[in-house]
């Protein structure tokens, strides 16, 4: 499934003399560009990161919201909610009947989730209650796609993906950061990724390679390098191909106090079937930061109160969510 659906989807197969829905609003180009690679993808049949389909799956429901279809679009959302892990058979799942359980791992799709299966299956959307639902839905595609990577490499943006690696691995990490993320990476590229962190690596207190394209193999081939960093204190890994199955190498490693010596949280959200974070993992990384009064396993940088144009929940989200929240050094 793409983002963009090809003749013949649902969304193109409405009843005979419906109303036509509200004008579209024309998309920005990054949204442009990513709906066309959705539609690639759809018809190539594999080998993309999840969250081609997801944002697919967004922006269908929201056409069928303002088509009427609510059914359908309850049905899809029930999908949407499936593929996200957010699902479960918990007491709370049974007595609310659309709430999802609590997902470390990434708590603002969480929320965002929530937020559209009460409008979806609430009273009809109307006026104010449509432009909110519409707003969940720009800032659910904003959360699960790599627009704010690619606002950040703006200046690099018009150039070809090996260009923007050699232009970030040029010279010393800025803001001690090493930023890779939204650049499609090789295993190739990653040979280049790992001896410049190791050249770097007094330099680097972060590491973002977030919707790079990452697969588990392709990690296990940076993790010895990213484990050596005596600085390191982020890692961002979200938006990629990431099994569960990279889990137990990274909980291993962890429990190892020599590796990753100061890391204090790392991001593994919007991947294939990573949804809740194993035990051994969570309490390693309270040990590299025991003052932290949540486990930190997720951080929306740029994405709360004044730091973003859009907002998909307010950044770090605090209370009752536990593990959840941001790890402030």
């Amino acid at each position: 499934m793409g983002t963009r659906q090809t003749k013949g989807s649902l969304a193109d197969r409405g009843s005979p003399g419906a109303a036509p829905g509200p004008r579209r609003e024309r998309p920005d180009f990054w949204e442009s560009l990513l709906l066309r690679a959705g539609d690639k993808a759809g018809r190539a049949g594999a080998g993309l990161p999840p969250y081609h389909r997801r944002v697919g799956m967004v922006q269908e429901l929201l056409r069928m919201v303002r088509q009427g279809r609510r059914e359908e679009a309850g049905t899809l959302l029930q999908h949407l909610r499936q593929d996200l892990g957010m699902e479960s058979t918990s007491l709370d799942d049974v007595l609310y009947r659309y709430a999802s359980f609590r997902n470390p791992v990434d708590p603002i799709t969480h929320d965002l989730i929530i937020g559209l299966a009460r409008y979806v299956h609430g009273p009809k959307p109307e006026g104010d209650a449509l432009g909110a639902m519409e707003k969940l839905c720009r800032q659910l595609v904003y959360h699960l796609s790599p627009h704010s990577q690619w606002r950040r490499h703006r200046g690099l943006a018009k150039r070809k993906p090996q260009a923007c690696l050699k232009a970030v691995l040029a010279g010393s990490p800025p803001d001690n950061t090493v930023d890779l993320s939204g650049i499609p990476l090789t295993a190739r590229d990653l040979e280049r990724v790992s001896s410049y962190l190791q050249r770097c690596g007094e330099q680097v207190a972060s590491v973002e390679l977030g919707f790079t394209g990452l697969t588990d193999d392709m990690a296990l081939q940076l993790l010895p390098t990213l484990s050596a960093l005596p600085h390191l204190t982020t890692l961002t890994l979200n938006g990629n191909r990431l099994t569960r199955a990279l889990l137990r190498d990274l909980t291993d490693t962890l429990k190892d106090p020599s590796r990753f010596p100061s890391v204090t949280w790392i991001d593994l959200g919007n991947n294939v079937d990573i949804f809740s974070l194993p035990q051994a993992f969570l309490l390693s990384l309270r040990k590299r930061c025991p003052k932290q009064g949540h486990l930190p396993t997720i951080l929306e940088l740029g994405e709360g109160p004044g730091g973003g144009e859009e907002d998909p929940g307010g950044g770090t989200l605090e209370g009752s969510r536990e593990p959840a929240g941001a790890a402030q050094t």
